[in-house]
């Protein structure tokens, strides 16, 4: 299909929902300081998109490069608790730039702060994609940010300077794109800063191992993301059949002429075969525990079926029933499921045949351990 389309503009014409990431590179400048003209104009930008009809979610990181200026620190600090601290300063500033920034064209903000959570639990997934389609059917442009300021794990391991939040948050609301504003051109096949001859990638049709080799280390120390983690963003929206697209935030009406189809930064392209958002929920949510299965219950779930109990091999974690886990085979998770059994219920019937279950357990919920329509492939 994508073979027969010529130019960025046949390939995204259509596109009305829309998610920008806004890197700290891109939002701070060197001093630590909000560069205000630059969001100046990417409200202009998206203000003029908003005027077409179209919907923007916006992904801005920035608040601990803020909150560092705020508690006049000389650096990035390393301790957990003061980058909390310099989040929990830096944010409410952000979002007071931001509404500024968007006042000026008569619209309004509203703030989403989020950690891990809301994409493993099914019901608050789904809370938050009501809230936000709410938010836009209102003409309301969300400005989501980590909640660096409450996350329990080390802050930016998950996200990756809300690299993954953003394809979290495309996937999760089904939008078009993924366009990931910061201080680098797009994806190079070397390392742009030490080897002359590299090349920028204009279209990326798949993440294959090569493709994932051109990840590198953060650019600047004031960023987290680095090109590896917006090529873990990539394939989450692959699989969303969401685009996405790496570019220069310092390129002019770099969002408006990305859409019209110039040729800007690298384009990864989507899936035509789309998860259902049910299984990508499933796919990208945190698991809790591992259950390690045979090879033949390995070729069965390939070939959408479930998991049936004589193919358990062990069973490690502390979880249950309606939890997510991992499937794994000859030391690679290749799927993820609900589990219909807890992870002290499994251990008791892995290897059984399903006629013994009730006679271990005492009842018996279902045959099969994970039920097909609650796998998803890797």
């Amino acid at each position: 299909m994508y073979k027969q389309m010529t130019s960025r503009k046949k390939i995204l014409n259509g596109v009305n929902r829309i998610v920008v990431k806004i890197g700290t590179a891109a939002i701070n400048r060197r001093d630590g300081g909000l560069d205000h003209a630059f969001m100046d104009a990417i409200a202009s930008q998206i203000s003029r998109l908003h005027d077409q009809g179209k919907q923007v979610i916006l992904v801005s990181s920035g608040a601990i490069g803020i909150g560092i200026d705020v508690l006049h620190l000389d650096r990035r600090p390393r301790e957990i608790p003061v980058r909390q601290a310099a989040a929990a300063a830096g944010q409410s500033i952000l979002m007071q730039e931001w509404s500024r920034a968007f006042a000026k064209y008569h619209l309004d903000v509203a703030q989403i702060l989020l950690t891990y959570e809301p994409f493993s639990n099914r019901l608050t997934y789904l809370n938050l994609r009501n809230s936000i389609s709410t938010l836009l059917g209102y003409g309301i442009i969300p400005v989501i940010n980590e909640n660096d300021s409450t996350c329990v794990h080390e802050i930016e391991a998950t996200f990756g300077d809300n690299d993954k939040l953003s394809a979290m948050v495309a996937s999760g609301i089904e939008a078009d794109i993924l366009i990931m504003l910061s201080d680098v051109d797009g994806l190079y096949d070397k390392n742009p800063k030490r080897n002359h001859d590299a090349r920028l990638l204009d279209i990326v049709e798949r993440i294959t191992p090569e493709i994932e080799s051109y990840g590198g280390s953060p650019t600047n120390m004031k960023g987290v993301g680095g090109m590896r983690t917006k090529i873990e963003a990539a394939k989450i929206c692959y699989m969303s059949g969401c685009y996405m697209v790496i570019a220069n935030s310092g390129i002019d009406d770099v969002i408006l002429r990305i859409l019209d189809g110039e040729t800007i930064g690298t384009l990864f392209l989507a899936d035509q075969e789309v998860h259902k958002n049910r299984i990508r929920w499933i796919i990208l949510a945190k698991s809790s525990g591992v259950v390690v299965v045979d090879s033949g219950a390995r070729d069965a779930i390939t070939s959408k079926r479930g998991l049936l109990p004589s193919g358990i091999i062990d069973v490690t974690g502390d979880f249950d029933r309606g939890d997510i886990i991992e499937l794994r085979c000859e030391g690679e998770v290749f799927a993820k499921g609900i589990t219909d059994y807890t992870s002290a219920e499994l251990k008791k019937i892995k290897g059984k045949h399903t006629d013994m279950i009730a006679d271990i357990l005492g009842y018996k919920n279902y045959n099969h351990v994970v039920r097909r329509e609650n796998i998803g492939l890797l």
